[in-house]
């Protein structure tokens, strides 16, 4: 898996610290942003985010370019609809040699990761025969499995950020969207540590947990260990 914030609206901390303060100030936004002091900036930033203020945070955003994921990944990623999204299409880019995701309970397993490798190959082959025979990639690619292998490019604002990495570094997303989501959320981090400063599960955030017989334990374990 590769994953490059790309690009992010400058100085992201100030812009949602601006957008705040015009809600309450007489004079106009341009004035606000260079007149505000860096720590003035800090200190309505973690207002805001201690408070949970959290719609100044629309005004920034942040592009990532990931690729080496399947498209079982980006069927899950793209339920997060207030974001953007520009996928590597199968209807046009050929999947003659298509590299394919490996879940690591298959790939731990001998038998199961023989069985995996024999059905890419069949895939694979059966693809090929169906171009060779005619049919238009478009059509060829409804044999291509979840597995096959898909680049991406994703924008999303601060807040849709602050929710997907509330589902989706949760111990109980899936192994792949999960390890996507912890590497974003690294990223992001080294540009706008105030604003995710809480980002992640909220058994970690905000102690509690809404996976309720289904939870991790991994609360549970926090809470027993905050008691020692």
């Amino acid at each position: 898996m590769k994953v490059k914030l790309i690009s992010h609206t400058p100085e992201p901390e100030r812009m949602v610290a601006m957008s705040a303060r015009l809600c309450y100030s007489p004079v106009g936004a341009e004035e606000l942003v260079e007149n505000m002091s860096n720590t003035q900036v800090e200190k309505l930033v973690n207002k805001i985010v201690e408070m949970e203020h959290l719609s100044t945070l629309e005004h920034v955003s942040f592009t990532f370019a990931i690729e080496g994921v399947s498209r079982v990944l980006t069927h899950q990623l793209v339920r997060h609809r207030i974001a953007s999204y520009s996928q590597q299409s199968q209807r046009y880019v050929s999947e003659h040699d298509f590299e394919y995701i490996m879940p690591p309970a298959i790939a731990a397993n001998e038998l199961a990761r023989t069985k995996f490798e024999e059905l890419m190959e069949s895939i694979q082959n059966t693809y090929n025969e169906l171009v060779e025979l005619g049919v238009h990639k478009e059509d060829a690619r409804y044999c291509l499995a979840n597995a096959a292998e898909t680049k991406i490019v994703v924008t999303m604002n601060a807040r849709t950020l602050l929710h997907f990495f509330e589902l989706r570094c949760c111990a109980r997303a899936q192994w792949e969207i999960r390890s996507l989501a912890e590497i974003m959320l690294k990223e992001v981090k080294k540009i706008a540590p105030l604003l995710f400063k809480k980002a992640g599960p909220t058994c970690i955030t905000s102690n509690y947990c809404g996976e309720g017989e289904l939870t991790c334990g991994r609360l549970a374990a926090i809470q027993g260990n905050s008691k020692k």
